[in-house]
């Protein structure tokens, strides 16, 4: 099936149409369902399908309405499904939900098909994490017996209790369409797929098209008849929630070639235009959002988010304006740029405490940096970054760069060809373009070219449900290509260059020169 369009726009995938019928009568003996049936394969250029559910009340419902109905449809790559059928005027809310369930977070959007917008948002843990803050472990104990079963269980719970609190309990009768997206083992976890392959050489996935499944099959709440989309995935390394993203960010429709980044439990990145689709990933991601650091967090209240060194004085700026009990991503990046400015480290990534000394203390027999100590937090205990720390946060930014530079030299790109630099996520949200091209994370562009999308894969299933392009969705995948880092020479020979904070004199990094005004 192709994309409808209505008056040159797409269509959500969930429309609701009014119809009076006429009534039955000796001149017109039509059944029921072939009068229904018929009204609607003339406004729609097709013939819906009919659930059984529906069929079973329908005599009553068009004789109790006096054949004025609205209809409740629902699209799928096949065709139109009815999905209710009410009298008209009486048909209450007509909700879709879109679901970005992360390895860490999970992010729900609640849309209204009759205003087309979204009207509710939420987030929360992902409640996997008790099996494995990394989703490797979560493998290993999928394979358990019961494991998997376990896992999708856990995982259908958490989104349940999440959905009546976002909806409602009496309300998810009105949810009719369900856009789901997440990575690989994501959709295997919450679909309750055999696993045992994904993570094992040559990383085979079960599945990585799905059709539209009644959502009844998922024991998620909704109405009895409503469908769920899941995401396609590119393969092992591409899941949905980066096809989903793409979708929002629009990469794949434009004549200039830009770069799409999405930095999660790995940093994704895809550089395209409408006739190509590069892909790669890489292991960057925990770093770069404060995942390996002893006081990291994700960004929440109490996270240090914005650092300033300025002289002699050390400026935090704290989610929730609490006292801060840990820091995030953009603060991570954010001090490791402020220290190397204020030449507190060198560009080798080595601690010079001698340039503040009050700042610096041994902790766990290792140098550290402390941003707040014991009176300062909220914990009661120090805040800080260990010089090993420094030196895993240099090899992650340094993995980013490169990585960004193999893809685009792959096709024969500079990086100031690029038309637009989306940067997704959380990280994408919070991320000071000036601090992550400063440590030589970013590369050193016009600062307008960089566009931070937020959540762009819960974004992806917002769109998809306001326009239900399953077309636009196969176009993605099917021009996607995975680029191996880890097979790649160059890759190697450029990271070793890339493991240092950029020196003042680098032409690469322009904007750099002469901007260290020391503490």
């Amino acid at each position: 099936m192709g994309s409808p369009m209505c008056g040159g726009r797409m269509r959500p995938v969930v429309e609701i149409i009014s119809l009076e019928l006429p009534k039955p009568s000796l001149q017109d003996q039509r059944s029921d369902e072939r009068r229904l049936r018929e009204a609607l394969s003339e406004r729609l250029g097709e013939s819906p399908a009919l659930p059984l559910y529906l069929l079973r009340k329908l005599p009553e419902v068009l004789r109790g309405s006096d054949f004025k109905v609205e209809v409740i449809l629902g699209r799928t790559e096949r065709g139109y499904e009815v999905l209710e059928v009410f009298p008209k005027g009486k048909g209450g809310p007509v909700y879709g939900l879109g679901i970005d369930l992360g390895s860490t977070g999970i992010a729900l959007y609640l849309v209204d098909f009759r205003e087309k917008k979204v009207l509710r948002e939420a987030s929360f843990r992902n409640p996997q994490i008790p099996y494995g803050e990394d989703i490797l472990t979560r493998l290993h104990f999928a394979e358990r017996p019961g494991g998997l079963a376990e896992l999708q269980e856990k995982t259908i719970e958490g989104l349940k209790s999440e959905i009546l609190k976002l909806v409602g309990e009496k309300e998810t009768e009105y949810l009719y369409y369900y856009a789901f997206c997440g990575n690989t083992t994501m959709t295997h976890f919450f679909l309750g797929l055999p696993t045992r392959w994904l993570y094992r050489e040559p990383y085979i996935p079960c599945a990585n098209a799905i059709d539209v499944l009644k959502l009844r099959e998922s024991g998620l709440p909704g109405h009895p008849e409503a469908l769920l989309f899941v995401f396609p995935s590119g393969g092992s390394y591409f899941g949905g929630d980066l096809i989903s993203g793409l979708l929002f960010a629009g990469l794949h429709r434009g004549e200039a070639i830009s770069l799409f980044v999405d930095v999660g439990t790995n940093a994704e990145i895809v550089l395209g235009n409408r006739e190509f689709l590069l892909a790669c990933a890489g292991a960057a991601g925990p770093a770069l959002e404060g995942g390996v650091l002893a006081c990291g967090m994700q960004a929440r209240e109490g996270a240090i988010e914005r650092i300033r060194i300025r002289k002699g004085q050390l400026e935090l700026k704290v989610i929730g304006d609490s006292k801060p009990i840990g820091i995030c991503g953009s603060g991570t990046i954010e001090l490791l740029a402020e220290l190397f400015l204020a030449g507190l480290v060198n560009p080798q990534g080595i601690f010079q405490p001698e340039r503040w000394p009050e700042r610096f203390r041994e902790i766990d027999g290792e140098l550290a940096f402390v941003l707040a100590d014991e009176s300062e937090s909220g914990t009661g205990r120090p805040i800080y970054v260990t010089q090993g720390e420094i030196k895993n946060l240099i090899r992650s930014k340094g993995a980013m760069y490169t990585m960004l530079t193999v893809i685009c030299e792959s096709v024969g790109v500079r990086f100031k060809d690029l038309e637009r630099f989306y940067v997704a996520g959380s990280f994408g949200n919070y991320i000071d373009p000036e601090a992550a091209i400063t440590i030589g994370m970013l590369p050193d562009l016009p600062r307008e070219k960089f566009v931070a999308v937020g959540n762009a894969a819960g974004a992806g299933t917002v769109k998809f449900l306001l326009e239900g392009d399953f077309e636009e969705v196969r176009e993605i995948v099917s021009k996607l290509t995975y680029l191996e880092m880890n097979v790649e020479n160059r890759f190697m020979q450029l990271l070793t260059g890339a493991l240092f904070l950029p020196h003042t004199d680098l032409d690469l990094f322009p904007s750099v020169k002469a901007k260290r005004p020391g503490i």
